[in-house]
């Protein structure tokens, strides 16, 4: 684990934004730089932090342990599903195949919780049992695990939108997708999800919920694309606490950003109105975080410098110019 000097350090070199137009056309989504030209996409993951649909703060080195834990995820999930992945070039870059994104997020959910009002808990307190299209048996908890794991698709927000929680039979209303393509990703993502859950069991965390994104590459193939598995699309807890924790109905110790989304809500922010400012100390805190997510994920130790990370991408990325 880098230490909170490091970190603390990492602070004034943060990844804003990037401005690479030898790349290619830009798109600027709420976390990455996409630069497309021809068959290609390259995919700058930025330290920016998204939560409650809007961009919070810069997190010194989330953008490493994003590309890093999905990367690690991308390579351990590629006899399930063909993914858009064709290097590294860089710890923030991937250089993916270019492909036309499907308008649904497949959401799993393993557990019944959340904060946002798009999390299952929100809406099963409030008296709903019938959750995008799942009914939801009488008496559970918050933190409950579902019998089953349990798809709840959204939809894709454009930027600075907000994502809406719907039911399959909504999303083909919509004619977002076919049903086909609609089963065809819902099996993939339980099966991306089982592969996940086992993955982090031996780690000795629990992956609570994801979301998977796929889009169509040139040839009309669905493969899975943008990032799998990281704190920004997931949440885990540590399992050797869950059960004590459950059983006392206390919040379950957490290795994702709902740290964060929790601090902004006892600010009284939860996506709409002015965003708090975030001191320092909750930024280095939020930073630890996700690096301990890698570090238990992937069983590695995260190995980061301090320095522009604008200049080192300039130099890695050198030959896509």
């Amino acid at each position: 684990m880098l230490s909170d000097l490091q970190i603390t350090s990492q602070i004034s070199f943060v990844l804003g934004d990037t401005d690479f137009p030898e790349l290619g056309q830009k798109y600027e989504g709420k976390v990455r730089d996409n630069y497309s030209r021809g068959d290609r996409r390259i995919l700058i993951v930025t330290d920016r932090l998204s939560a409650f649909d809007r961009i919070i703060t810069l997190i010194p080195f989330k953008g490493q342990v994003l590309n890093q834990i999905a990367q690690f995820w991308f390579e351990n999930t590629d006899d399930i599903a063909e993914n858009h992945v064709i290097e590294f070039p860089d710890p923030n870059v991937v250089v993916a195949k270019q492909c036309t994104s499907l308008p649904v997020e497949m959401v799993v959910r393993g557990y019944i919780t959340g904060v946002t009002s798009t999390s299952a808990w929100y809406h099963y307190e409030r008296g709903e049992r019938n959750f995008c299209g799942n009914v939801l048996p009488e008496g559970m908890k918050k933190d409950q695990k579902f019998d089953e794991p349990i798809i709840t698709p959204s939809t894709k927000a454009e930027k600075g939108g907000h994502d809406e929680s719907v039911s399959r039979e909504e999303i083909l209303s919509r004619g977002a997708v076919s049903a086909e393509d609609f089963d065809y990703m819902a099996n993939v993502s339980l099966q991306l999800y089982q592969r996940g859950v086992e993955i982090c069991a031996r780690q000795g965390i629990i992956l609570v919920d994801t979301k998977y994104e796929f889009g169509r590459d040139k040839d009309g193939k669905i493969i899975l694309i943008d990032e799998i598995h990281t704190p920004d699309s997931s949440r885990f807890w540590f399992a050797d606490e869950y059960e004590a924790r459950f059983a006392k109905s206390e919040p379950q110790k957490k290795i994702d950003k709902e740290y964060l989304r929790e601090w902004l809500a006892n600010k009284g922010f939860i996506g709409e109105g002015e965003i708090p400012v975030v001191p320092e100390d909750v930024k280095v805190e939020t930073a630890k975080r996700y690096i301990q997510a890698y570090e238990l994920i992937t069983g590695k130790e995260f190995v980061a410098s301090v320095g522009d990370v604008h200049e080192r991408l300039k130099n890695n990325l050198s030959k896509y110019f």
